[in-house]
């Protein structure tokens, strides 16, 4: 039985491509949920597909390799993957992957079709900007709008640096130094003028991590 039929039988639509020219028009034609993606594929490797995808949606990312070599590993997440699984692998545990996978995702498009206001900003999620009080945009790189969005969906909830990390690397921070979020929280609280001693919209957490204290309108 092939992956696509195992995965078929417990109700999944599934559509198989043998080269990545073939998923690039299938994905120009249908909307996908989720893609299962060899590394080895014949013309553009699995990669360079994740990371075209990723710059393009939310789509969940699982990327399948016959190499155990972490710098793979490293690269794919990196590059957006929210899953790497070497074969051979064990289908029951990849079909819980694909579960927990798409359970998160389709949350997250939910929310991510959501408008926030909070202190006088409006973060406009789906086009991926934030306006100031004064009304003007302020710029927000990939990695500060991940947060951000991870903070407002979760209001009021201390957010570890691990989850936080999650969230900034696409759900997997295996490759990502949860330091990292420190650097970032400061450049919010920078942009969104956040006084340290008066914060308004991030709180720390001390031995814990990071609330956002905002109130949402």
């Amino acid at each position: 039985m092939t992956l696509a039929t195992y995965l078929e039988s417990f109700g999944y639509r599934v559509s198989e491509c043998d080269t990545a020219a073939e998923a690039e028009k299938l994905l120009s034609e249908q909307e996908a949920d989720l893609l299962i993606v060899d590394i080895n594929l014949a013309g553009k490797d699995g990669l360079e597909i994740t990371r075209e995808q990723r710059a393009r949606s939310e789509i969940g990312i699982i990327l399948l390799s016959g190499r155990t070599d972490d710098v793979d590993r490293i690269v794919g997440l990196e590059l957006g993957a929210d899953d790497y699984v070497c074969k051979p692998f064990n289908r029951r545990e990849l079909l819980a992957r694909v579960k927990n996978l798409l359970r998160r995702t389709l949350a997250m498009k939910h929310l991510s079709r959501r408008v926030f206001l909070f202190s006088g900003f409006s973060f406009d999620v789906p086009q991926r900007s934030l306006v100031g009080p004064d009304g003007e945009a302020i710029a927000l790189t990939r990695a500060e709008f991940e947060l951000l969005r991870v903070f407002v969906v979760n209001p009021g909830v201390v957010m570890d640096r691990e989850r936080l990390t999650q969230a900034i690397t696409h759900r997997n921070g295996a490759a990502a130094n949860p330091r990292t979020i420190d650097v970032l929280v400061r450049r919010l609280r920078r942009k969104l003028g956040d006084d340290s001693r008066q914060k308004r919209i991030f709180s720390t957490s001390h031995g814990e991590g990071y609330v956002f204290t905002a109130m949402l309108e």
